[in-house]
């Protein structure tokens, strides 16, 4: 499949993004569990879901690097993991759980970038696809 300069340039960022997002939600969650306090009650089981993910996040960004079609599922399947875990803390939250607000946010951040990750694999795809016409 041929691939303009200018769309592969585009899958490029978007899989160093994934890459250095998931980076850095390892190094921030890899912090608090050596001790670090981030000034909130830490919800454990949210922690270590986020490290973990952490190391998908930069797996899809190598996947993404090679092919813009890995991509697009890899970000899929991240959102909907994310957008699932999203509304369990959401519902832990509104419940009284031991949810802080700063972990809802930061959940829906993951959930917000993974989401604009995948519409734009989505959209190299799709130009990707009408090119070879």
């Amino acid at each position: 499949m041929h691939q303009s300069p200018a769309m592969k340039v585009i899958q490029r960022v978007f899989a160093l993004v994934a890459f250095v997002f998931g980076l850095v939600t390892i190094v921030a969650g890899s912090r608090v569990l050596a001790g670090a306090e981030p000034g909130y009650m830490v919800f454990r089981p949210l922690l270590f879901y986020n490290v973990f993910m952490g190391a998908m996040y930069m797996a899809a960004g190598v996947a993404a690097w090679r092919s813009a079609a890995h991509g697009k599922y890899s970000a899929a399947t991240i959102f909907i993991l994310n957008l699932l875990v999203l509304g369990a803390v959401g519902y832990l939250y509104a419940s009284g759980g031991a949810v802080a607000m700063e972990s809802l946010r930061a959940m829906t951040l993951r959930t917000v970038v993974w989401l604009v990750l995948f519409l734009g694999f989505m959209w190299i795809s799709h130009r990707n696809n009408l090119s070879r016409y």
